[in-house]
């Protein structure tokens, strides 16, 4: 009967600590759809971590506009920046950037822009990221629904960092 009454102290306790580490450090979940391809693909299993500074470029999961679902998609424009797309180069703040995540689908579309110009105040009316909002954007621009359409997302709708993938297991690792 002692055994069996640590045993279950044991259990509770182990329980109520994996419930705490998901809950405010870290969280496994999946990529659905194909937004983020070639970078995650549909079905792949990513670990959030939950409790990081969000920097431009970084992917994170976040709950989605208008819907019970959430979105992973990868920053592009912090607060106060200035987002624009010319010629399929991306411009921040008037500089330049380059995406090599977009690299091997622009291959397999060389002779086709994989993500249409535009400027931010054309797309949501305001010249710059607002505070306490980040403009997001998938990686699979001709299939993405993203920024473009919904317009910034705030910083309190964002689940966490994508921190390492699992599955399948010949991608396992840290993914940037």
């Amino acid at each position: 009967m002692y055994v069996a009454k640590r045993a279950l102290c044991a259990f509770l306790i182990a329980f109520i600590i994996v419930i705490l580490v998901q809950k405010f450090l870290i969280s496994p979940t999946t990529v659905y759809g194909e937004s983020m391809e070639p970078t995650f693909s549909d079905n792949d299993r990513i670990i959030i971590g939950k409790n990081t500074s969000i920097e431009r470029f970084d992917i994170i999961v976040f709950d989605a506009p208008n819907s019970k679902e959430y979105y992973i998609k990868r920053v592009i424009g912090l607060p106060g920046d200035k987002v624009e797309m010319k010629n399929d180069k991306l411009y921040i703040n008037g500089k330049k950037y380059n995406e090599p995540y977009l690299d091997k689908i622009k291959k397999s579309h060389k002779y086709r822009k994989i993500t249409g110009d535009f400027t931010l105040e054309e797309l949501t009316g305001k010249t710059i990221v607002p505070k306490d909002s980040l403009f997001v954007l998938g990686d699979n621009r001709l299939v993405s629904y993203d920024s473009r359409q919904f317009g910034f997302i705030s910083f309190d709708s964002v689940i966490g960092e994508v921190k390492f993938q699992f599955f399948p297991f010949n991608e396992i690792g840290m993914r940037k």
